[in-house]
């Protein structure tokens, strides 16, 4: 069961003007469940994305950086789950471009307008003939209060769709942001999620769109795991319709330019915990915070030492405060001059470790209550600086071997 993740309420997600989504059942992988989705954009809109790492990516993400690489207008996007279509070479990428082409002809934009996003299955041929079969019934449905249920098309493992909503006064006219993630396992991104989707229809200068989605990736998606697997197609796309009939924003560090900024952020970062809250098999979130370092990216190795370490994460299954092992993660997490006796030590309010050692006030039973909890914030001092980081990531269970074992039956 997800960690207090609740399914969205579809009328608290705002519609963002100059977008429409439809949600069609194709049968990629299997009958009778929402498997396509096709986002609509309206002219003028303009398109950011930031994608995997992972050297071995799939075919779609290929297609996606070449496509925002020409720099023509995108005016769709069509996504679907089942298949990944990764590690399938060269036909891989052809029947990614054939998506592509077939949203294309039917809304009557060139091939180059279209980005094609896959998520499931690695390793299998994308039935793209089923995906061009499903597109009409797709365009069909397109609607601007579709968010729910485009959540809902794009799920794999997840046993919620996850989406988020916000609004804020820019120049005295009310912007939306709204978007749709994806994700429960094989979550450990590096620059983006396995799926993220979200527009604006803030009036923002095209050129500022790829700062703002990767500085919101980075203040977010780029701050979980579940496994500590990186995916073969993690994308996280930032849409910008410019309807909302504001001054246009030339400058993020402007008063409007921040006020965008944050709302973008709180939506990325409610879509970024709705993963972990979601993870497979996950009974805890838990929050680790690295305070004192002397730079964001020697806190950063800490917390993710930390959350990737497969002890931790059992202990915390099991509600088992051997918080030895957190002390153990932080060591091996490749901060050479790190300094055992300036390490302090928190499970939420409960102070366990002080000058890298138990805490003589510490009582296991204090510790178990905190482990206990569904929620919990594991908090380390360095005693090195005025650097921190936060990574927000879940426990490991049976459940998340049994899911992973039985995903292609």
């Amino acid at each position: 069961m997800p960690v207090n993740l609740q399914a969205p309420v579809p009328e608290q997600l705002h519609p963002v003007a100059g977008v429409r989504l439809g949600i069609a059942e194709a049968g990629v992988r299997k009958a009778h469940r929402k498997d396509l989705v096709v986002i609509e954009l309206a002219e003028g809109s303009a398109v950011a994305g930031v994608f995997t790492q992972n050297r071995y990516c799939a075919a779609p993400v290929q297609v996606c950086r070449e496509h925002l690489a020409v720099g023509t207008a995108v005016r769709a996007l069509v996504i679907n789950t089942g298949n990944a279509n990764a590690g399938t070479g060269a036909d891989g990428l052809a029947r990614a471009r054939r998506t592509a082409a077939a949203l294309a002809a039917q809304v009557g934009v060139q091939p180059q307008q279209v980005l094609p996003f896959s998520t499931g299955v690695i390793m299998e041929t994308l039935p793209v003939e089923r995906i061009e079969a499903g597109l009409p019934a797709a365009l069909a449905d397109l609607s601007a209060t579709n968010w729910g249920r485009a959540a809902e098309g794009i799920m794999t493992t997840d046993t919620l769709p996850k989406a988020a909503s916000r609004q804020v006064q820019i120049g005295g006219k009310t912007v939306t942001v709204t978007g749709i993630s994806k994700g429960a396992g094989m979550i450990r991104p590096n620059m983006a999620t396995m799926l993220g989707f979200v527009a604006t229809d803030a009036v923002i200068a095209p050129a500022l769109l790829q700062p703002l989605v990767k500085a919101a990736a980075d203040a977010s998606f780029n701050r979980i795991t579940i496994d500590g697997d990186t995916s073969t197609n993690d994308s996280f796309v930032l849409i910008a319709t410019r309807q909302a009939g504001h001054a246009e924003i030339t400058a993020l560090d402007s008063a409007e330019g921040q006020a965008l900024q944050a709302a973008v952020f709180a939506v990325a970062q409610q879509l970024a915990q709705a993963i972990v809250r979601d993870g497979e098999g996950a009974t805890k979130f838990i929050t680790v915070q690295i305070e004192g370092g002397r730079t964001e990216a020697e806190c950063q190795l800490a917390a993710y030492a930390i959350a990737h370490s497969p002890l931790v994460k059992t202990a915390f299954f099991a509600s088992d405060p051997n918080l030895g092992r957190i002390l153990a993660a932080v060591g091996y997490a490749g901060i050479a001059d790190l300094d055992q006796t300036r390490i302090e030590m928190f499970l939420d309010d409960v102070h366990v470790v002080t000058q890298g050692g138990r805490n003589p006030a510490y009582r296991e039973e204090d510790g178990q209550r905190v482990m206990k909890q569904a929620e919990i914030t594991v908090r380390v001092h360095l005693g090195r600086g005025a650097a921190s980081a936060t990574v927000w990531t879940c426990d490991l269970s049976h459940d998340y071997v049994s899911i992973n074992a039985d995903y292609r039956s």
